[in-house]
């Protein structure tokens, strides 16, 4: 009875999650956090599964409820279209008995204090196991909205098919291995799971199946961190064999490439961490004090620099920049949902301006790697395109940081990227700019 119950409760705290994203916006993350409260931790797998199946799946969910039901629900019901959703996210994608799928998430109905839909809910599931609607239309079949498929087709006209599959999948669990006395070979065969190398990821390891992060050998003690082996490419590009000197990591949270890049700078480097939200500021402070690096934090907005600036130019600047995540979507599917068409221009100028008011930090013969987990060319070659031909100081180094992820990469009027799927990896964009040691006349 008490696993009955807290299955109930589960899937009601699962509905209320999606809808928390769907109908307020709200992240998935921050909707997990406020639902894991009121769940038993030993329900936590289930729930995020649930919510991630759910939110995966949403455009053929959604036309598959359409497809079953007389009639579409109100608007002021948003909430058990959702809870719908969640049950035929367990019928679907996940090995939960049909019975118990079915029998807790009408009981959910109860609990949410809608009772008068519980036989609805019922003769839609029901229906669903007789009937099993596919869903028509290309949002469906593609689970995506039809403004990214379109920008994904006129981008990557031959490779959309592709991005659109790997993000449709699960994200890989990546590590990062720490330099130090133990190599990623080594480490994998203390794993409980098999674990995989990619030539030019020296110091990344791909697991075949995810770990929970206590599960993983030294990464109390700072020796292996959790970040995709796409992301593992930015410290040592931006460094290149670069010891010491100033170095800025603005946009910084929630740290894993602040934490990298101290690993393999020098004894002597003098890193600061920029980023304008204090919370998840407080993140990349958890990060350096789990592997045992030091960094000046500073809670203020990376494009305005004259706030918080102390004059001295930076040898090397990392530019995470803000935004669509658009080749992270397997990682964080709520992206789908949040994101909209309109987004992408005013990402896009803030990406300009906050490059714009970095540069001048930049010492000459200093390098800037400008990076973000986007696959859209509005926030990537274009933004440095323009960058690049209204500063005459500025110019492109198209070296990579080794010859083996040549492979990995599409080269772009400007940059490089990486496309969701390749190698597993998550989709990111990577432009090294050098300033010229004398400022053109």
């Amino acid at each position: 009875m008490a696993a009955s119950k807290s299955g109930v409760l589960l899937r009601a705290e699962a509905a209320k999650a999606v809808n928390a994203v769907r109908s307020n916006g709200r992240s998935l993350d921050e909707a997990l956090a406020t639902a894991e409260q009121r769940v038993a931790s030993a329900d936590h797998p289930l729930l995020r599964h649930l919510c991630y199946e759910t939110l995966r799946h949403h455009w053929q969910l959604r036309a598959q409820i359409a497809a079953l039901l007389s009639k579409p629900l109100a608007r002021r019901d948003a909430l058990i279209e959702d809870l719908i959703a969640v049950g035929l996210a367990q019928l679907q994608h996940t090995r939960v008995a049909p019975h118990a799928a079915v029998s807790q998430t009408v009981e959910a109905v109860r609990l949410l204090r809608l009772p008068k839909f519980a036989g609805l809910v019922n003769a839609v599931l029901r229906r669903y196991q007789r009937e099993t609607p596919v869903g028509e239309g290309d949002e469906a079949q593609c689970n995506h909205p039809l403004w990214l498929l379109q920008r994904l087709q006129a981008d990557w006209p031959e490779q959309w098919p592709a991005i659109v599959a790997a993000n449709n999948e699960r994200a890989p669990m990546w590590l990062r291995l720490k330099p130090g006395p133990i190599d990623p070979e080594t480490y994998a065969v203390g794993l409980d799971t098999p674990a995989g190398m990619t030539p030019g990821l020296d110091s990344a390891l791909c697991l075949a199946e995810a770990l929970p992060v206590d599960e993983l050998p030294g990464f109390s003690a700072g020796t292996v961190s959790v970040q995709d082996g796409a992301a593992q490419l930015a410290a040592p590009w931006l460094l290149d064999g670069y010891g010491n000197g100033r170095i800025l990591d603005a946009c910084a949270a929630p740290g894993g490439k602040t934490a990298h890049l101290l690993e393999l700078a020098g004894p002597n480097a003098v890193l600061t961490a920029i980023d304008s939200d204090a919370a998840r500021l407080e993140r990349v402070r958890e990060t350096l004090d789990r592997t045992g690096g030091n960094a000046t934090l500073v809670c203020a907005d990376a494009s305005k620099p004259e706030a918080w600036w102390d004059g001295v130019p930076f040898e090397r600047i990392l530019l995470d920049a803000p935004c669509s995540a658009s080749g992270v979507i397997r990682r964080h599917p709520d992206i789908r949902l949040l994101r909209r068409d309109s987004d992408i221009e005013a990402l896009a100028g803030r990406q300009l301006d906050m490059l714009s008011a970095l540069w001048p930090l930049l010492a000459p013969g200093g390098r800037l790697l400008y990076v973000t987990c986007s696959v859209f060319a509005a926030e990537n070659d274009v933004v440095v395109s323009k960058f690049l031909m209204g500063q005459a100081d500025a110019q492109e180094e198209a070296l990579l940081p080794n010859n083996n992820v040549r492979a990995l990469m599409c080269r772009k009027v400007a940059g490089w990227q990486i496309l969701p799927g390749t190698e597993r990896l998550d989709g990111f964009y990577f432009a090294c700019l050098t300033k010229a040691s004398v400022t053109p006349e």
